[in-house]
């Protein structure tokens, strides 16, 4: 029997305010436990909620960017559970008037090519706080400062039908996001996290299977990987007869595995109503407009406008696009006079790899867009070489000094003399006989060896191009 996945993803995303959704403790991450509190978002008795106004003006703009319609009046809900980090034993939600409904968002996979995904809403909310666990106690301890902070969540009609649209959706409302600057998106710290609903049924049935959902995935990798899984299991229960129960389960990242933590609510079980407290929260049509022209330039225009303006293809201007920071330094670099195909490979490929592995921002790594710019025009130039440059690129993450310093003080300047080559390709020919005759008898390959022990020789400094013409002139003369 042959299955397809039927997928649908709450995302959260908490936004860039300095301060809490309904009162006016500080939502700074880091700081000593239950520092940011305060009655209301204690959760005292007696204590009342106001509206941060920067929220919903932040949620319009991310609906309107995903292509919602956008509720002048929405409404707070109170959806009622207990548990140690809610100290109202509610969380204040929105429920049957959201602020945004009826989006979407179309996504590029290589499994299904262009597929739009339906966004069925985006609310406004209050976080939880967190529990801290003693790692060799008993107890777990509350910690109330995440309590109160804004968030939104999005939630997708269950459109995405495998692991890698799901990634590649929850890839690109981050970029999103982050373009028109509703939040920074650091997964690390909890910024951007998402739960995700798989259910399975016989290709061709039209009802929906019964599904599970995984909560609080907190990067793109865990989302892809939790549901590969959740597709895996859930495929082999039904083979063996066994029911998949409704449910919601955790992700371990260690044993690559799901696992069970407590069976699904369904609405009725929280009891919502709306919130006696708050008034309803409402936007103008005026500002709504405003919001609307005030949009920056939005990630699948930018891709578009890479590959027009600066001759990329499809997939690098996806991967420069993908991220706001790459993006906006792409472009300094390119300000400062560099060869746009070169500095996007770079920045897609050297300075990635750097920042992923030290865990650091651009800004952190401090590798200026003009020293970044210098770079690409002296290989572009024939100046150094692509070895060269990886060993400047290297010393300007360390000094931070610019490419034509290091150059200078390490000698690394490319040999670009036809004279002094061709005089160490005719060294080379007459101490390597045997290799010269069989060029000569038809075994071209060999001129790599050569090639190799011209670049030993100038230390990587010769210029591969020059290189090879004075050897295929020497060999075949």
């Amino acid at each position: 029997m042959q299955f397809e996945s039927v997928i649908g993803l709450e995302i959260h995303i908490q936004l860039a305010t300095e301060s809490k959704i309904f009162c006016g403790c500080s939502t700074e991450f880091g700081k000593p436990p239950n520092t940011n509190t305060c009655p209301v978002c204690l959760g005292l008795p007696g204590a009342l909620p106001v509206l941060n106004r920067q929220v919903p003006e932040l949620a319009a703009k991310l609906g309107l960017a995903l292509n919602c319609e956008i509720r002048p009046d929405s409404q707070f809900a109170r959806k009622n559970y207990f548990y140690p980090d809610l100290p109202k034993a509610y969380q204040i939600s929105q429920f049957d008037r959201p602020i945004c409904e009826n989006g979407w968002l179309d996504i590029q996979t290589e499994s299904r090519g262009k597929s739009r995904i339906g966004i069925t809403r985006i609310h406004m909310e209050e976080d939880a706080g967190k529990l801290v666990h003693e790692d060799a106690g008993t107890e777990s301890m509350v910690d109330l400062n995440r309590a109160g902070v804004p968030l939104l969540e999005i939630v997708s009609e269950p459109d995405i039908r495998s692991a890698e649209e799901a990634k590649a959706y929850m890839e690109k409302i981050h970029a999103i996001a982050t373009t028109i600057g509703v939040s920074d998106g650091d997964m690390e710290k909890g910024h951007l996290r998402c739960d995700a609903n798989v259910s399975l049924r016989p290709e061709g049935q039209k009802e929906f299977g019964t599904r599970t959902e995984t909560k609080n995935l907190n990067s793109f990798r865990f989302v892809q990987h939790a549901i590969d899984y959740e597709i895996e299991r859930q495929s082999e229960e039904i083979l063996d007869g066994v029911t998949i129960v409704q449910e919601t389960r955790l992700w371990d990242t260690d044993r690559k595995v799901t696992f069970s933590m407590r069976s699904k609510e369904e609405a009725d079980e929280y009891r919502y109503f709306p919130d006696p407290d708050l008034p309803l929260a409402k936007l103008s049509p005026e500002l709504i407009e405003t919001l609307r022209k005030k949009l920056p330039e939005l990630p699948d225009a930018k891709k578009q406008r890479f590959m027009e303006e600066y001759g990329l293809n499809d997939y690098d201007a996806g991967v420069l696009t993908a991220s706001q920071e790459l993006s906006e330094y792409f472009e300094k670099v390119l300000a400062d006079g560099a060869v746009p195909k070169i500095a996007c490979n770079w920045i897609t490929g050297d300075l990635t790899r750097v920042m992923n592995e030290s865990g650091k921002t651009l800004i952190e790594i401090n590798l200026s867009p003009e020293n970044l710019a210098n770079l690409t025009i002296l290989i572009d130039q024939g100046e150094i070489s692509s070895k060269i440059a990886k060993t400047v690129f290297a010393e300007m993450l360390d000094s931070g000094e610019t490419p034509n310093t290091i150059i200078e003080e390490k000698g690394l300047k490319q040999i670009t003399d036809e004279k002094e080559l061709g005089r160490i390709v005719e060294e080379l020919l007459a101490s390597n006989p045997q290799q010269v005759k069989q060029y000569r008898e038809g075994k071209t390959k060999v001129i790599g060896f050569f090639v190799g022990q011209m670049m030993k020789q100038t230390q990587g400094k010769g210029d591969p191009a020059v290189i090879n013409r004075l050897l295929k002139e020497k060999l075949d003369g």
